[in-house]
């Protein structure tokens, strides 16, 4: 059962909280508490003030600190008018989907004036993972960090940084942005781009009335930074770089990675990657800068967001350096960028990427259009997995399946494509319809399962980053063109191949990823681009009951928020 937490202790806990006072906290305290009140709150950005949903009044929301093996109890208390759910992003929630957030697949969510305490375990992760809202497009302005300490007399496998900082990229709409999505909802297209990327909820001083709204991080000539980078934007994927300076990759999804060092990284929405970098330049300002990567004729928010590196005693009147950012569409360094991914693969840190597969899945991700007779050109844009578009239920789908409720789901999602076809060849305009529904895919206990992503040239070719709930996975293959299963599986990498959550499937390409089904429950999938999320970008697994009660779905808490 979720333990009810005291509103004033949480508060309280929160306020004393900080990141020097967690690595000495005593090892036996095992149980970290929190209070989440979701509240509407006046913020200005860019010349603009509009009221926004936030945690605790703040955007970004919390940071939540936890060590490896702890149970984490998050309150969270709904002030807003919308409805809310947080998803707890990456963390695997072992038998407990109950606390794993995506609203109507494993809650109902939590509604205005109404509490539900988010009550789960930490076991076997460590390292930077976030949380944000799970409804809507909530997400834009509700997320925040999670960083999992390893356990007491574990060290990182790398150089102890001298200190730490998240570093968590966003989006900014000067407008509302649920009134935009409704809009061009009703249109049957696109809302807007956003009007600035953020770093920690700040657009930087090359936007209007930003000077004040930049995140600037001190640093010490010689000392070593570890930076917990999180891609919080809603639909595009990010180059992050900074002038001058090289970053060493040490981990990605909360999972070490062997060290390699660049300078740029290319990080999409729902992943982290964490990076030392040495204060090893000539003391001065140097700008941290993003923008996003996109190589298909797609529109996006094109413009640089900043925050600066600021070297001790160094006046604030100096002008920070300016990095070279790759191209927006420089797929070359994409590329080269995610192949020099790799697990660690160490005795202590081992890669269990499995070798025999029980289940081979190919789904297409397409771009669509269905009938709509309100819409402005009578048709509405869609996607869809295997030509389904998903249709949301209106009762939680893990309740639905626990308590073996009839009539909201089926487990009929096809193993293949309904028709194969020249997946990215010449741009397909006709035939675009799609069919919908609320379709699973039911999967057997501890059976092992690899799935091949791939992209389709419906509409257009996109690069596509897709987020399981519940699971790692590995990263076996990748390649642009049509999979050939004839060929392509004798180059995939079974021996270090990256483990993550979040994935990028290449434009006009696939990727294959590999996973042990060894978590029960209902587990939502879905392109973590908000847009084509909303258009029906997504499916859901089925993990049955192993035999014993220890491979089953623990019962519901008590108070898991009604339908």
């Amino acid at each position: 059962m979720a333990m009810q937490l005291d509103s004033c202790f949480g508060s309280f806990f929160l306020c004393i909280f900080c990141f020097a006072w967690f690595l000495t906290f005593p090892a036996e305290a095992a149980v970290r508490k929190y209070q989440f009140d979701i509240r509407v709150k006046n913020v200005s950005r860019l010349c603009h003030a509009k009221p926004i949903v936030t945690v605790n009044g703040r955007f970004p929301g919390p940071t939540i600190y936890a060590r490896e093996g702890d149970r984490v109890l998050v309150k969270l208390t709904n002030y807003a008018k919308y409805n809310i759910s947080i998803h707890w992003h990456g963390l695997k929630q072992f038998r407990n989907g109950w606390a794993d957030g995506p609203a109507y697949i494993t809650q109902c969510p939590i509604k205005t004036g109404h509490s539900y305490t988010y009550d789960f375990n930490v076991t076997g992760q460590r390292g930077t993972l976030w949380w944000h809202a799970h409804i809507l497009w909530l997400r834009a302005t509700v997320y925040g960090a999670i960083v999992i300490m390893p356990k007491e007399g574990t060290m990182f496998p790398f150089p102890k940084p001298h200190k730490e900082t998240e570093i968590i990229l966003g989006e900014w709409w000067n407008s509302d942005v649920e009134t935009l999505v409704n809009r061009a909802n009703k249109m049957g297209l696109p809302p807007p781009t956003s009007d600035a990327h953020t770093i920690n909820g700040k657009p930087g001083s090359l936007f209007p009335c930003s000077l004040k709204h930049t995140f600037s991080m001190e640093v010490e000539a010689g000392k070593t930074y570890l930076l917990r980078i999180i891609n919080a934007a809603l639909n595009d994927e990010l180059f992050f770089t900074i002038a001058g300076h090289n970053m060493t990759v040490v981990e990605i999804d909360a999972v070490y990675t062997k060290p390699f060092t660049t300078r740029v990284i290319l990080i999409a929405p729902g992943q982290t990657t964490n990076v030392l970098i040495k204060a090893d330049q000539p003391p001065s300002r140097y700008f941290m800068a993003a923008r996003p990567f996109m190589d298909a004729p797609v529109p996006v928010d094109n413009k640089t967001v900043t925050a600066i590196l600021h070297y001790k005693d160094i006046p604030k009147t100096v002008i920070p350096s300016m990095p070279k950012l790759p191209a927006p569409n420089n797929t070359n360094v994409a590329m080269s960028y995610n192949k020099r991914l790799k697990s660690l693969n160490t005795p202590q840190f081992p890669v269990k990427v499995p070798l025999k597969v029980d289940r081979h899945l190919f789904y297409t991700i397409g771009l669509g259009a269905n009938p709509c007779s309100s819409c402005q050109n009578g048709t509405q844009l869609t996607a869809s997995l295997n030509n389904i578009t998903f249709v949301m239920p209106k009762v939680g789908l893990l309740q639905a399946h626990y308590f073996n409720i009839k009539g909201v789901f089926k487990t009929d999602f096809p193993d293949q494509p309904p028709v194969p076809f020249n997946y990215t060849g010449a741009p397909l305009t006709s035939n675009l319809g799609t069919s919908l529904g609320t379709r699973l895919s039911k999967v057997a206990f501890n059976s092992t399962v690899e799935l091949v992503l791939q992209d389709t040239n419906l509409l257009t070719v996109e690069s596509h980053p897709f987020h399981l709930h519940g699971f790692n996975f590995f990263v076996v293959g990748s390649g642009i063109g049509n999979f050939n299963p004839s060929k392509d599986p004798a180059r995939f990498n079974l021996v270090d191949p990256p483990e993550r959550n979040t994935v990028g499937v290449p434009t006009g390409g696939w990727t294959a990823i590999r996973f042990r089904a060894d978590n029960p429950g209902v587990w939502f999938m879905h392109c973590h681009l908000e847009l084509h999320t909303m258009w029906g970008l997504k499916m859901a697994f089925v993990v049955e009951n192993g035999k014993s009660p220890e491979e089953s779905i623990i019962p519901p808490p008590m108070d898991l928020p009604p339908c």
